[in-house]
């Protein structure tokens, strides 16, 4: 990925843990790397295709100059969110803020924070077996495309399927979707959840009916194990319901784990 550096912004403002830091203010010196491609704009000459160093860099500047934060940490996570969610053209970025004014009460040249954040891709499984089924999945994908923190929401065909586990319910409207996303797994997991609770999910029984199911099923090549959240998700490749839809929107993913394609998975299951 090409990149976009602007170093040692310098920007006068008011962050610190000290009422007087808030109070009188003091330099902070501001890089930031934009993870970019900036191939069509440099081909055709074009600042339309590319992201402007300069807007960013106002950005910078009035944003810390309007808000105030005690934590350097703080200061750093909230530009970098706006940075990502003002400039669609970047997909990751750097960013480092140094306070070379620090209180400290010893010679330093400055102390500094530096994160790296970005856009995220994941899929998920979607699905219902209760009441207006494809009410509940249409509107999910609502939230979903309407959350500042998602974005490229792609969808497959809904696909009415038997029940898995449990099998004396209701058959079931499925679909996978693909998006992108600032939320962090477990932020995101969280974020699905209570959209579940909005459409008024109960879980009562395991693998029971549900008005409507939300799973992460990949983030990145994320693995976790946790005891909330497991990713990949367990077992998916032996459920066609998952698969199928899935396949339709990355049939050449690689499951982390398995080292197999989620083309390959499917094909697996189906001459089982």
């Amino acid at each position: 990925m090409d990149e976009i550096r602007i170093d040692n912004l310098e920007v006068y403002a008011g962050h610190g843990v000290f009422e007087e830091e808030n109070k009188n203010g003091q330099s902070f010196l501001i890089s930031a790397i934009l993870h970019t491609d900036v191939r069509d704009a440099g081909l055709k000459d074009d600042l339309t295709m590319s992201t402007h160093y300069g807007e960013v860099s106002h950005l910078i500047y009035h944003y810390l100059r309007e808000n105030t934060f005690k934590l350097l940490e703080a200061a750093a996570e909230h530009v970098a969110e706006e940075i990502l969610l003002s400039f669609p053209l970047v997909h990751a970025l750097s960013l480092e803020i140094k306070k070379p004014q620090a209180p400290i009460g010893l010679p330093f040249e400055s102390v500094s924070v530096k994160i790296h954040r970005g856009w995220k891709k994941a899929y998920l499984s979607i699905g219902s077996n209760m009441g207006d089924k494809q009410k509940y999945l249409e509107e999910a994908i609502d939230k979903l495309g309407s959350a500042s923190k998602i974005r490229k929401v792609k969808v497959s065909d809904f696909l009415v399927t038997k029940p898995y586990g449990l099998v004396d319910q209701d058959d079931f409207l499925n679909a996978a979707v693909e998006i992108e996303t600032l939320y962090t797994p477990m932020e995101l997991l969280h974020f699905l959840q209570k959209t579940e609770l909005e459409a008024g999910r109960e879980r009562k029984i395991h693998w029971g009916p549900r008005t409507l199911d939300l799973d992460i099923l990949f983030y990145e090549n994320v693995i976790s194990d946790s005891k909330e959240l497991m990713i990949p998700h367990p077992d998916m490749q032996n459920r066609e319901f998952v698969l199928k839809p899935l396949a339709e929107l990355c049939p050449y993913y690689v499951h982390p784990l398995l080292g197999k394609s989620v083309g390959q998975m499917l094909n697996e299951l189906k001459t089982k």
